[in-house]
């Protein structure tokens, strides 16, 4: 997905049509707008030497600005970095179950355990119920 771009066509690529379609079905299904909370994964560099346009942040930006601005809490979170992912979700819990793959960036792993993958735990646990499996 792209975070931006020209929705006037209404293509689920882009960032604000694609929540805009999610939230819209949700409350449907009989979601309340108040109880809704987020939790979200990704926005990994996991291609190395794709920096010009760095869409794994600019995602991330752009789902934390829209969640705020739509009032609804990130309750969890395990975002950025280089390591792409696989998630497990399980809606009837609202438990998330995060995997970190290995990534294409071996020249960064003794920088990475440098920084103290303890606190990177941490942090992606904080606030919410996600479990590294």
């Amino acid at each position: 997905m792209l975070p931006d771009g020209d929705t006037g066509g209404g293509s689920g690529r882009y960032g604000s049509f694609a929540m805009e379609l999610l939230i819209n079905e949700m409350l449907k299904l009989g979601a309340r707008r108040e109880t809704m909370q987020a939790k979200i994964f990704g926005g990994g560099q996991v291609m190395a030497g794709f920096t010009t346009m760095n869409v794994g942040e600019r995602n991330t930006k752009f789902v934390q600005d829209y969640l705020a601005m739509e009032r609804i809490p990130i309750v969890s979170q395990d975002v950025l970095d280089i390591h792409p992912r696989k998630v497990c979700f399980f809606p009837v819990t609202g438990k998330a179950l995060v995997k970190r793959l290995a990534h294409s960036h071996p020249e960064t792993l003794a920088v990475e355990e440098r920084r103290g993958n303890a606190a990177t735990v941490a942090r992606s646990n904080a606030g919410g119920s996600v479990d590294l499996f």
